[in-house]
């Protein structure tokens, strides 16, 4: 009996994401196709000429403009953005500072905070806990 390993496959979908890009703006033959793992790990370590333009010009996939801008995807959505943003579309929302967009970050910026704090919070109760079982 021979042992033989399997091939890790995934839809272009998936390797998109993993990617950080928008599928819809990839090349015809990634689209197409299935990305092995390896495939993957080739285009991360070493990316071609359209994935590097992806990443720096875009359209990006709404997590990545929702981080680009500092807000939640479901703050994009109440922002009225529905579509993928290129590069120049995001540096010109940032320039102009809609009201909706300063309303997420701020909203963002307590959303962290808030987690922070909570954080903070569980790791002085898990020391005070640690402490009590040493005494």
């Amino acid at each position: 009996m021979t042992s033989h390993q399997n091939t890790q496959t995934m839809k272009p979908a998936t390797a998109a994401k993993k990617l950080g890009v928008y599928l819809e703006a990839t090349p015809a033959e990634f689209r197409e196709g299935v990305v092995t793992r390896a495939e993957l790990n080739a285009l991360q370590a070493d990316p071609p000429a359209w994935l590097r333009d992806l990443r720096r010009e875009g359209p990006h996939p709404r997590p990545v403009v929702a981080a680009k801008l500092g807000v939640s995807i479901a703050g994009l959505r109440r922002g009225g953005i529905e579509e993928p943003l290129t590069t120049a579309q995001i540096d010109a929302l940032k320039q102009e500072r809609p009201e909706w967009l300063e309303r997420e970050q701020a909203v963002q910026a307590d959303v962290r905070k808030e987690a922070a704090r909570v954080k903070q919070l569980h790791a002085e109760r898990a020391a005070r806990a640690e402490s009590e079982e040493r005494h």
